[in-house]
């Protein structure tokens, strides 16, 4: 009973309104429609100048006449009198972001599918006839959408079907015999057809190449774990190697400490006893002295030569000579050489320090970073860096916290090192350079910037930075710049410029000289391959300094 309720009240309800017929009119079609709903629907058509009907589409010239269907007038009053909802309950009606149906008066519906034959969006209801009429079921429906004009030719009025593949825009048939006439033009579904193929290509390679960033970024975590994990266990293992050292450093020194002491307790012992000795001989002689005094009174000269011989006769003294009073020195040769075996410790640290931690920076995941291009890029990588004392040549004095030398031309007060320079105004720096830094040197009078491998020759010729496969050298005169390397002199042309400014890039093999002033000027770049540590360099004839950058 309840479907044929239903059955009812469809075949009596508006098609545009979804309410049962209010003064019902007929079409020559055959549909039914409330007076009012479809002189509103026809009202928005006349500027076509035909007019259709909302469900079969069928079109009728000129505007039919419309009168009311009494007899189905009379059908809807009866079947409102049986309770029968005018109303369906289901209604969902379009909200303010939704695509309302086109054919619903008043409020609303929202609708289910747009139609890109007829341009017209409809709600579940109106959309019936494209699944029932023929002529209906071969036009496209598509999601709801608003931006169906869209495909309305602005000047012609028609359907855009067309694509202008030389002009790249869809037209109307009309458009082909005017503006687009000779152009290259294809059915839209077809130029469709070709894009669709591209498209698929075109997610094809963004899949594969999405495939392989995931196969990187994959590989990419299992190499952080991987670094994570070496980090940690030589991290473990160097806190283990540095604690046995420092275990056998602090082993010597208890030894040190006890050798002192133990020593300190048999010479106090040897001291006391010679010292208890030397007393008690002094009491006896003290005893003898009262006994002498005693004896140079006696009166009767007969008794007292007599007894003479046996009462002057003296005990043998104690030698004393062998003790030799050397007041606060007795451990300072301790002293001096503990310290000598600190400063070889010191020394040894700081040369393998270099190789530890080269091999520190030499880890590297990645790809090296682009060489900087402005000054303040360059800054980024800037390093502190002081000159080696033990490296300066005698005539060189340092100053500035070692970061400023100069020709004095007198021999300066150096004690005696294996890595000083013996023949040339030569110095190294203290720290070795690894990894990519930059730093500055300011020049007067003529000096050569360069860096060396920490094994150069400190004498001879072959000990000259550049004169050997050991140092790069950037010679810098007034208005005059030469680069050597090997014995080999390279002219170089450049701005003169009192500062000079180095990068290094270790791990690439990158050494750039660059004139500093305004501006940073490109004066000579060495690509190569460095196998060991680098030290920055100076020779000079006048002064040089390493400039403070940060």
């Amino acid at each position: 009973m309840a479907q044929k309720d239903q059955l009812d009240r469809d075949s009596i309800s508006c098609s545009i309104c979804l309410d049962l017929l209010k003064d019902p009119v007929g079409l020559p079609c055959g549909h039914s429609y409330c007076m009012s709903c479809i002189k509103g629907f026809w009202d928005g058509e006349d500027q076509r100048k035909s007019y259709s009907c909302p469900q079969c589409r069928e079109a009728f010239t000129p505007r039919p006449v419309l009168k009311k269907n009494t007899m189905l007038a009379a059908l809807v009053e009866q079947q409102k009198k049986t309770g029968l909802q005018a109303t369906p309950a289901d209604h969902c009606y379009a909200g303010p972001e939704d695509v309302a149906c086109d054919v619903c008066t008043g409020r609303k519906l929202k609708a289910s599918k747009s139609c890109l034959q007829c341009l017209v969006s409809y709600c579940e209801n109106h959309l019936q006839p494209h699944y029932t009429v023929g002529q209906f079921k071969k036009h496209k429906l598509v999601e709801p959408s608003e931006k169906l004009q869209e495909n309305i030719c602005s000047r012609h009025d028609e359907v855009m079907k067309i694509f202008c593949r030389t002009d790249k825009k869809s037209i109307c048939y009309l458009c082909t015999m005017e503006d687009h006439k000779g152009h290259d033009t294809v059915p839209a579904a077809a130029e469709r057809t070709e894009r669709q193929r591209e498209l698929e290509v075109s997610r094809l390679n963004i899949q594969q190449r999405i495939q392989h960033i995931e196969k990187d970024v994959k590989l990419l975590q299992q190499e952080v774990e991987a670094v994570s994990l070496s980090a940690d266990k030589a991290v473990e293992d160097s806190e283990k190697i540095f604690t046995q050292l420092i275990c056998v450093l602090q082993k010597r020194s208890s030894d040190v400490k006890q050798q002192i002491r133990s020593q300190q307790e048999t010479e106090v012992r040897r001291v006391k006893e010679l010292q208890e000795k030397l007393q008690q001989e002094i009491t006896e002689l003290k005893r003898k002295d009262a006994e002498l005094k005693q004896f140079s009174h006696t009166e009767d000269h007969n008794q007292f030569l007599h007894n003479y011989p046996s009462v002057s006769q003296l005990s043998e003294p104690t030698d004393s000579s062998s003790i030799n009073i050397r007041p606060l020195r007795y451990f300072e040769d301790v002293t001096a050489a503990v310290s000598k075996l600190r400063d070889k410790l010191q020394d040894i640290v700081r040369d393998k320090w270099t190789n530890i931690s080269l091999a520190v920076t030499e880890v590297d995941v990645l790809l090296s970073e682009p060489e900087p291009k402005t000054r303040a890029e360059f800054l980024k990588y800037s390093c502190e860096i002081t000159l080696d004392p033990n490296t300066a040549h005698t005539y060189l004095l340092l100053s500035k916290g070692n970061r400023k030398v100069e020709w004095e031309g007198i021999q300066q007060s150096y004690s005696s090192h294996t890595d000083r320079f013996t023949d040339y105004p030569q110095v190294l720096s203290r720290e070795s350079l690894t990894g990519r830094c930059y730093w500055e040197v300011e020049w007067r009078e003529g000096a050569e910037v360069a860096v060396a491998y920490k094994n150069i020759s400190r004498a001879g010729r072959e000990s000259i930075f550049g004169r050997n496969d050991k140092s790069w050298s950037l010679d810098c005169e007034t208005n005059r710049y030469r680069f050597s390397f090997n014995n080999i002199n390279t002219p170089v042309s450049g701005p003169d410029s009192s500062r000079v400014g180095v990068y290094l890039d270790h791990r690439a093999g990158i050494l750039s000289f660059y004139s500093v002033s305004e501006t940073m000027t490109l004066l000579h770049r060495v690509q190569t391959t460095f196998t060991q540590p680098l030290f920055a360099g100076l020779w000079v004839l006048g002064t040089a300094e390493l400039c403070k950058l940060k």
